[in-house]
């Protein structure tokens, strides 16, 4: 290095190359808008992979991160603290929950889960009931026992051996399940809607079947919450628009709205099985992570907001459709709430990415979830009219991507 130049070209020559950011490197953001290095604006329709569940530097968030760094940052889970005391409680008023587990990110919750179900049958049913059930192109985390779980067998090429006793059935076919499910099976862990799978939401009563399964084989119903958790689909928690409850629960990404911390939430009986010494973060629980997430669950369940995720996600579709008239580029428009998936047409499967980078050089901000869907998780208090310009502008993407210029 012979400057001090700060560039997506330093990248290369300082950090590990398991990502490939793209060109920009944001500086500033506000609401659902970014600005670049060079001053550039970009509207984010990314949430930060549905993470800045309120956008940009909103303005109960800063100051509930701002009132807790005069106060107090780090205790280790020697103490516990105010904020985590605070949040604890809220999530268990609003939620199925009686007990939360706080850690740092959504695999930490999931591993914690995935960890706590095992335990769970060990300590009722004996040591033969180890067995976990996932779905195929399913995500949980890039941990080892994460991935393992996790249905896409890319992510684990090159890790093994990876911890055993994990199957795979086929996600919303019931008799996959229940061709894999016995015994000796201690949990079955779903997404509600399958994130970075294709954002492929459970049919509902595939995920009834799933519950009346794990009740009939004793086995735990875990569901990983961390992306369409806190707000996402126009419910705190997605399984609140479903017809079962489950017996364990993560969730992370919009949880700080940026900050980073995740948690696991459950009930009393199956909490009991994570004794004293059993599991454990030094950050977990945070007094900085726990203050600002807070103010977002204070946020996000104004029901104001709440009731406004479907009216922006009907302008998003109806904008998309629009698009798809055009230019006759999408198979099918799904998700639930603000969590959006547009499947390209088959000539186009394999060139998400080519379309995100067409997007982006028109001044809008989107996200891909495998390489033949792009997808959108933006802000849950996305202007209208930031909605529009977005719209327009992935508009013009399209026609000069598809017109070759």
């Amino acid at each position: 290095m012979n400057d001090q130049t700060v560039s997506r070209a330093l990248f290369n020559e300082v950090m590990v190359p398991n990502y490939n950011p793209q060109p920009i490197v944001p500086v500033r953001g506000k609401g659902s808008r970014l600005w670049d290095q060079d001053g550039r604006e970009f509207i984010d329709v990314t949430g930060g992979i549905a993470v800045n569940v309120l956008g940009h530097c909103h303005p109960a968030l800063t100051e509930a991160l701002k009132s807790q760094a005069d106060k107090l940052w780090h205790l280790s889970n020697v103490f516990t603290n105010e904020p985590a005391l605070n949040l604890a409680r809220k999530l268990t008023e609003m939620t199925f929950a009686e007990r939360v587990f706080f850690c740092n990110s959504g695999a930490e919750a999931n591993e914690a889960a995935f960890k706590l179900a095992r335990k769970y049958a060990f300590d009722h049913y004996g040591e033969e009931k180890n067995e976990i059930i996932s779905f195929r192109q399913s995500f949980h985390g890039r941990t080892l026992f994460t991935v393992s779980v996790g249905g896409q067998e890319k992510y684990r090429e090159g890790f093994e051996p990876v911890p055993r006793g994990i199957t795979h059935a086929e996600f919303n076919n019931l008799d996959s399940l229940k061709s894999l499910i016995s015994d000796k099976t201690c949990a079955v862990v779903m997404e509600p809607i399958q994130g970075e799978g294709g954002v492929i939401p459970a049919d509902p009563e595939f995920v009834k079947g799933v519950r009346e399964l794990c009740d009939q084989y004793n086995a735990l119903l875990v569901f990983d919450e961390v992306q369409t958790g806190v707000g996402r689909v126009g419910k705190l928690y997605a399984y609140m628009d479903t017809p079962v409850v489950p017996d364990v629960l993560t969730t992370a990404k919009s949880l700080g709205g940026g900050f980073p911390i995740g948690a696991m939430l459950t009930t009393t009986r199956i909490a009991k099985s994570f004794g004293m010494g059993s599991h454990g973060s030094t950050y977990g629980g945070n007094p900085l992570g726990c203050a600002v997430a807070g103010a977002v669950i204070d946020e996000v369940s104004r029901p104001e907001l709440l009731e406004g995720v479907a009216q922006k996600r009907a302008l998003f579709e109806e904008g998309l459709e629009q698009i798809n008239a055009k230019y006759q580029i999408f198979r099918e428009i799904r998700g639930k709430g603000l969590l959006i998936g547009a499947e390209l047409v088959e000539k186009w499967h394999g060139k998400a990415g080519e379309f995100l980078a067409a997007a982006r050089d028109e001044g809008v901000l989107i996200l891909v979830a495998g390489p033949k869907v792009l997808r959108m998780a933006p802000a849950l208090n996305i202007p209208d009219e930031d909605i529009g310009a977005a719209l327009q502008r992935l508009d013009a993407a399209m026609e000069k991507k598809l017109s070759g210029s």
